[in-house]
């Protein structure tokens, strides 16, 4: 994969919606790794605009990541969705807000959005990721006829062997411990919640397509404990989310630096679909909204979006989406760059700790010749 794709070091940074910028996604693609930018959020022609702005930043002949959400299409319910807007109302009026009228559909479906695969197949990004499921098999035939290099996030050894099956060239093993949306391919579905350890090794063992692990990596010794278990590279988000070039607010960043950065939860309130986060005033909902199921994402998401609005126009930054893996404590507040460079560093350094390496050496002394 690194070769195909003309990368030097085994770095993938995270394509945060929200989040990554084309300049973080360039820095990172110019230090080496893959930078990456979502589209999911935006239509075909913002994420030509996005992908114009990424490329011209680029300073080599640099790959960089395009990722697209894939879920299946929300479906409305005006009375699950009134229960639900009811249920935050008292929270929108603490901010001298009310409500929406109604909630949206505020973002398409890959799987339901033509002209954004023909703008895809027109511009041909070097790589492009699915999150939430994969696409049609015309949709992917069509990218690869491009020289797409294509990526897709799984979660369990069934999703792997359905991406693998779909013709993708390469897995993002998402381990429990991921910051941001569980790319699980049906929420509804139970979920085995493997580990990225777990994860990676089971996939290495049971696809043929390369794995880049994601999930709970912060630093050069994660990269590393990742590499020697069979995966081709380290996919990082969190770590990201704190450089200058990331698109996070002030409140997002000063949560990350603190004391909250210890304390990470699954959460579908603020979207719809389980999603990790940095626990806050929203996430501490949950106990008040027992007993209501959120409407489809991304529905639930407008009213998530909607209540942040309210709340940081009064000050409040604690009903934001701040996404984060349970590795946030480790987030350092650096240029992009400069924190590629940091952690190739320190994975080339990292090595066994001094009581398995002494180990090994008092094992191999012994062993009878």
């Amino acid at each position: 994969m690194l070769d195909a794709l003309r990368m030097t070091l085994p770095i993938v940074q995270a394509p945060m919606a929200g989040v990554s910028t084309p300049a973080l996604a360039a820095a990172v693609s110019n230090a080496g790794g893959l930078g990456g930018i979502a589209v999911g959020a935006t239509d075909a022609d913002g994420a030509r605009g996005m992908i114009a702005a990424l490329r011209a930043r680029l300073d080599r002949d640099a790959a960089f990541n395009v990722n697209l959400f894939v879920h299946p299409r929300a479906i409305a319910d005006r009375d699950r969705e009134r229960r639900w807007l009811d249920a935050l109302a008292p929270r929108f009026a603490a901010f001298g807000a009310a409500p929406p009228a109604a909630l949206r559909t505020i973002y398409t479906s890959f799987a339901d959005d033509p002209a954004m695969l023909a703008m895809l197949a027109e511009v041909a990004p070097p790589v492009v990721s699915f999150h939430f499921g994969l696409p049609s098999a015309a949709a992917i035939a069509m990218l690869r006829a491009c020289g797409v290099f294509l990526l897709a996030t799984a979660t369990s050894p069934a999703e792997a062997r359905m991406v693998e099956a779909a013709g993708i060239d390469a897995i993002v093993a998402q381990g429990i411990e991921a910051g941001g949306h569980r790319g699980v391919f049906d929420p509804a579905a139970p979920d085995d919640a493997l580990g990225t350890m777990a994860l990676v090794r089971l996939l290495v063992r049971e696809v043929r397509v390369p794995v880049v692990a994601a999930g709970g990596i912060m630093d050069g010794a994660g990269i590393a404990a990742a590499l020697r278990l069979g995966a081709v590279a380290a996919q990082l988000g969190t770590a990201f989310v704190a450089c200058p070039e990331s698109a996070a607010d002030a409140g997002y960043r000063a949560a990350l630096a603190g004391p909250r950065a210890y304390h990470t939860t699954m959460t579908s309130l603020i979207s719809g679909r389980p999603a990790r986060a940095l626990a806050n005033r929203f996430t501490a909902l949950a106990g008040d909204l027992a007993g209501l199921v959120p409407p489809d994402y991304p529905i639930a998401y407008d009213a998530g979006k909607a209540l942040h609005a309210a709340a940081t126009a009064r000050g409040e930054s604690g009903f934001g989406a701040h996404w984060a893996g349970q590795g946030a404590p480790l987030a350092r507040a650096m240029p992009a760059a400069r924190l590629v460079a940091t952690l190739m560093r320190e994975t080339d350094a990292a090595e066994p700790p001094p009581q398995l390496r002494d180990g090994v050496s008092r094992m191999t002394s012994d062993r009878p010749r």
